[in-house]
């Protein structure tokens, strides 16, 4: 999978499947799943690492994670999500640590947030021949300008703003967009006015394909449930449920049985007396 194959798949109207992932098990089976994306998100900070929010996460916990989830892969193509405070302050930052996405991490594209704000570091990074995610609508990394996970684009203010926003990301070369929640009507001419895919997470059915975070999905997560998203199983009460399980066989002394124990083979018997005899 590569950044062609994903512009095929919008001209066919083909959907593009994307999840997070941040460890190798997780990419395998998203991999297996038939997943066409894997993102590498910041959001790690909150589902994986139980801080209140994705600005805490540095660049070396975002090598880290991505370079797991490259070593799981070998047929999705991998972005790396570029922390806060990691190609916000100038061209030069944002050139580096876009580049240790590809050399340390084994990512193929990166995905920052904002849009012509960052125009110098977005056209930088693409300059050295790296692929660039765009991302807008609700920016997790400017929380506090928000106040919340608010839908972003509901005047008609706001919704030319992100409307101008996302054609300046294609005029200048991005290979595609994430929409975080902004009303489903704007995502849709949104989508039908660029050339470059739409990704939508909360922006409703019309984009050209969706993303979700992976505990999400997968039922595995202790924050409140975002309307956006589904959860397709119960990870959270199946894991509890089995170490629940585990703990009860092991002061039960039901755990372990025979057949989880290894026998010796000059022996079946075994006395302190015969390991503290002279030879």
């Amino acid at each position: 999978m590569d950044i062609v194959a994903l512009a095929r798949m919008k001209e066919t109207g083909r959907k593009i499947v994307m999840v997070t992932a941040y460890d190798t098990p997780s990419a395998r089976c998203a991999e297996e799943a038939g997943v066409d994306v894997v993102l590498v998100g910041d959001s790690v900070g909150e589902v994986a690492l139980g801080y209140p929010n994705t600005l805490p996460v540095t660049m070396e916990v975002m090598i880290h994670h991505t370079a797991a989830v490259s070593r799981g892969l070998s047929r999705c193509f991998l972005v790396g999500d570029m922390p806060f405070l990691s190609y916000q302050p100038d061209v030069a930052t944002a050139v580096r640590n876009a580049g240790r996405f590809l050399q340390e991490g084994g990512a193929q594209a990166v995905k920052l947030e904002g849009g012509s704000q960052f125009r110098a570091q977005i056209e930088a990074i693409l300059g050295c021949g790296i692929p660039v995610l765009g991302h807008l609508g609700y920016t997790p990394q400017s929380v506090h300008l928000f106040g919340s996970r608010r839908v972003q684009g509901r005047s008609l203010e706001q919704a030319r703003r992100l409307y101008q926003e996302a054609k300046f990301l294609e005029s200048v070369g991005c290979f595609g967009i994430v929409l975080e929640v902004v009303p489903g009507e704007l995502a849709r001419v949104i989508t039908e006015s660029v050339s470059i895919p739409t990704i939508g997470i909360g922006s409703g059915p019309h984009c050209d394909g969706q993303v979700l975070v992976l505990h999400d999905l997968l039922g595995w997560s202790f924050r409140p449930p975002f309307k956006h998203a589904k959860a397709y199983a119960d990870l959270r009460g199946t894991i509890t449920g089995a170490v629940a399980q585990y703990a009860a066989e092991v002061r039960e002394g039901a755990f372990p049985g025979e057949e989880h124990t290894f026998r010796a083979a000059d022996y079946q018997r075994l006395t302190r007396e015969q390991l503290e005899a002279d030879e």
